[in-house]
């Protein structure tokens, strides 16, 4: 299915550089990573992408669904919470949908439950299972909020999730099922997400180094991002223009080797936006700082645009947000497009001589009108989001 250009009106982004939009962009803009030591106990050396400061309670009449992932949602939907009433108001509430990517749900809250429960033998009375671990609740609280009827439901694929609730936002809106779409993903820290990378031997004890000669692995991250798509919107100035999805299914941990399901993705975006390679100004890889990962991806955005197009993974400044990932990635690539501006990759020197692709390591002031945002997931799930400015 070929998705018509849809104007996206309105975007948020709270991760590890700050708790508002403007903190996380200037912080990009800045070149300053947000990594530091974990907040949560671990039996192992890492550091962290953790939302600063101290994160508010939900409002008293949410009170069931509050966990520290629901109040990092509520930071993100309180900058687009004006679009989305807007919206509602435009289209009719049965016609705006919510579809949101996470990959943890509220595990931190039951990994919470979980202690109290081993060291005094009771599960705390607040606890409630429905409204915090369950991946469904933080969109149904926030249909609630914002008085949307339409369907609300879940993506988890995994580190692909954030990105591919784009495609399903373009399905739900050329189906003529709803005309404006609430999507984005969100991620909190967990410490079975931190054990399990670390088991799998690819989490780094030291700040991440993508496609860097040197990188040994990822770091996690926390944060949202919220992006409100919708049918018309006569002033908005950046359009989804692609989405491009596929499924390599290689191995459950680690990419097809030659790149070709990330490389299918790519294309797949180009080809619904009735572009070439020549036509893509910028790219936020994937980037992880996995040796096997960055040597694919690299293999893949060399087979297709060589080395003209500059490359950055944004993994150095928040960390690996997982569910979050492409989501927050694509609030950078309009970033990137309305700043004229490529960010640098950090962490990226001494660059790996065998990835034959132009890494950013310097931001640079260059005009971008099209942003290719990849997201890569275990099992070869794949997606690849393509935006640009309407002019």
């Amino acid at each position: 299915m070929s998705v018509a250009p849809l104007p996206i009106t309105a975007w948020s982004a709270v991760n590890a550089l700050g708790r508002s939009t403007t903190e996380v962009l200037d912080g990009l803009d800045a070149g300053r990573s947000g990594l530091g030591p974990s907040p949560l106990p671990t039996t192992m050396e890492t550091v962290v992408g953790a939302m600063p400061g101290t994160l508010e309670a939900l409002p008293s009449k949410y009170a069931a669904y509050d966990t520290r992932l629901a109040r990092i949602g509520w930071s993100a939907f309180a900058e687009v919470s004006q679009a989305v009433t807007a919206a509602v108001a435009r289209w009719g509430s049965r016609r705006v949908a919510i579809v949101l990517g996470t990959s943890t749900g509220g595990l931190e809250q039951t990994e919470q439950a979980f202690s109290n429960w081993l060291s005094t033998g009771d599960v705390p009375a607040d606890y409630d299972y429905e409204h915090q671990h369950n991946f469904a609740a933080l969109g149904e609280m926030l249909a609630l909020e914002a008085g949307i009827e339409g369907p609300v439901y879940v993506v988890s694929t995994a580190c692909s999730s954030s990105g591919k609730v784009a495609a399903s936002a373009a399905r739900l809106i050329q189906s003529g099922l709803v005309d404006a779409v609430l999507i984005g993903g969100i991620d909190s820290l967990a410490r079975m997400t931190l054990q399990g990378f670390y088991s799998l031997g690819i989490l780094s004890s030291t700040q991440c180094r993508p496609f860097g000669a040197e990188r040994n692995g990822i770091n996690i991250g926390e944060g949202a991002a919220l992006l409100l798509v919708e049918r018309e919107a006569e002033d908005a100035e950046i359009i989804l223009l692609g989405v491009g999805e596929s499924a390599d299914a290689y191995r459950m941990s680690s990419p097809e080797p030659s790149g070709r399901g990330a490389r299918e993705a790519m294309e797949r975006a180009m080809a619904q936006a009735k572009i070439g390679p020549g036509d893509v100004d910028h790219i936020n890889a994937h980037g992880t700082a996995t040796k096997l990962n960055d040597a694919a991806e690299a293999l893949a955005i060399e087979a297709l645009f060589g080395d003209r197009v500059p490359v950055t993974s944004t993994k150095g400044y928040t960390g690996h947000l997982l569910g979050g990932a492409g989501g927050t990635e694509m609030v950078f690539a309009i970033h990137a497009i309305r700043s004229g501006r490529v960010p640098a990759t950090l962490g990226a020197l001494p660059l790996d001589p065998a990835l034959r692709i132009q890494v950013a390591t310097e931001a640079l002031q260059q005009p971008v009108r099209r942003v290719l945002s990849n997201s890569f997931a275990f099992g070869g799930s794949n997606v690849s989001v393509l935006v640009g400015s309407r002019s």
